[in-house]
């Protein structure tokens, strides 16, 4: 088959990676890609947010199946554009997308479905956003409705915090995200995330991981799109799976297809978790990012298998098969980030690391320049290992991160410190 994946991230270079090793693999094509990429997959430069740009290219190509990694494009429609143009794709349609660009859309399907989530309520205007925010106190969750790549959120332990955040929002600091705000109750325990397939009727689990959101260690300082993670997710037992998949995950599928938009894809469920219970804390239509890479990295080839089953509604006949394994990705990102941070500051010490199926570095924010890798964004390498223990998985990712030459860069030290 000839594969296209949509992305240019670590996300897609995890998938990229677990793809290659499936035989039905021929071709793969990643759109736009990134330098790390670039080493197992032809990189194309193509408008991925437009529907037709993607299909064209497809055509042209004999594209047989694309990966859609980003939310952006699903909330564009390209999922639409190429079912329309009877080209397989993997990925939610717009319509169904909706559970991750809109908070207040997901909030009314879980309320439709009795699923259990933070009471909420919905505002466009700041005036009646801060009269609620001071009758309720806090803490409490500020978040902007529409995508905000992940950085929308804001739990504030403070009145004050969150008086800031009605401003911020309301004030353009998100664009076009923050023109409705949505304030949730402020829920407590330990978040965990749930990974299902989903091909519009059947629903199969395929993996849990934990992803750590500060940028500092301790969980200290402003949230970013994340700076590491772990799987399985030990809070995430058998019986929550079960009670999350029954209480939470179905229904809300059920509800999707009850009102015209069944979704098929893979859904990624943050859960809070607390006295064995899970609640809803928000639903994204992805692959986490870092968290798919300890997924591509514990599931290896068997991952485009079950894609390929769910874009072509055939989950009830699949399973997965997991190895007791556990696996742990540390990011480095440029100093600076989440604020300001300089491109093109040169990474050394990669060729020399191992690359197998329980090590490797996957590539979110590099190019190649003058044959030399350079940063080319935030979050710029992440560094996963793959072990028998997560003790084990640990110790072999941070023992390549201490191979990597880059001054410009930094990591959390404490990846995974929930778990050990």
């Amino acid at each position: 088959m000839n594969i296209l994946i949509l992305g240019g991230g670590g996300r897609e270079h995890s998938l990229a990676w677990a793809i290659k090793q499936n035989p039905k693999c021929d071709r793969l094509i990643v759109a736009p890609g990134n330098a790390g990429i670039a080493a197992l997959a032809e990189c194309a430069a193509i408008d991925i947010l437009s529907g037709s740009a993607v299909v064209s290219f497809c055509e042209e190509n004999a594209v047989d199946f694309v990966v859609i990694g980003p939310e952006a494009p699903l909330a564009a429609g390209v999922s639409d554009a190429l079912v329309a143009a009877g080209i397989l794709a993997f990925g939610p349609s717009q319509a169904a997308a909706q559970l991750e660009a809109s908070k207040a859309f997901t909030k009314s399907v879980c309320d439709a479905c009795g699923a259990p989530t933070a009471a909420w309520a919905r505002f466009t205007e700041a005036a009646p956003a801060r009269d609620y925010i001071t009758r309720m106190g806090a803490p409490i969750v500020v978040k902007a409705d529409g995508l905000a790549a992940g950085k929308g959120v804001i739990v504030a332990m403070t009145e004050a915090e969150a008086l800031a955040a009605i401003d911020d929002m309301f004030g353009g600091e998100f664009g076009e995200a923050g023109a409705e705000v949505v304030i949730e109750e402020f829920m407590t325990g330990e978040e965990a995330s749930f990974f299902l397939l989903s091909d519009g009727e059947t629903v199969l689990p395929i993996g849990t991981a934990q992803d750590h959101k500060r940028v500092g260690d301790g969980d200290t300082g402003p949230n970013t799109g994340g700076m590491g993670a772990y799987s399985p997710a030990p809070v995430l037992s058998d019986a929550v799976a079960q009670q999350a998949l029954d209480d939470i995950i179905r229904p809300c599928m059920a509800e999707m297809a009850r009102r015209g938009a069944p979704y098929c894809g893979v859904l990624y469920a943050g859960l809070m978790i607390e006295n064995g219970r899970a609640r809803l804390v928000e639903y994204n239509c992805r692959f986490g990012d870092p968290e798919c890479q300890v997924l591509m990295m514990r599931l290896g080839a068997q991952a485009l298998d079950l894609m390929l089953a769910c874009a072509e509604g055939r989950l009830a006949d699949m399973q997965v098969t997991w190895a007791d394994d556990h696996a742990l990705t540390v990011v480095m990102a440029a100093k600076g980030y989440p604020g300001s941070y300089e491109k093109g500051t040169p990474i050394t010490g990669l060729e020399a690391l191992p690359e197998d199926s329980s090590h490797m570095v996957f590539h979110a924010g590099t190019a190649l320049r003058d044959g030399q890798i350079v940063a080319n964004g935030g979050r710029v390498l992440t560094v996963t290992a793959r072990a028998a223990t997560l003790a084990e998985a640990h110790d072999r990712a941070y023992r390549m991160v201490d191979g990597i030459t880059w001054p410009d860069g930094f990591c959390r030290r404490d990846i995974g410190w929930r778990a050990l």
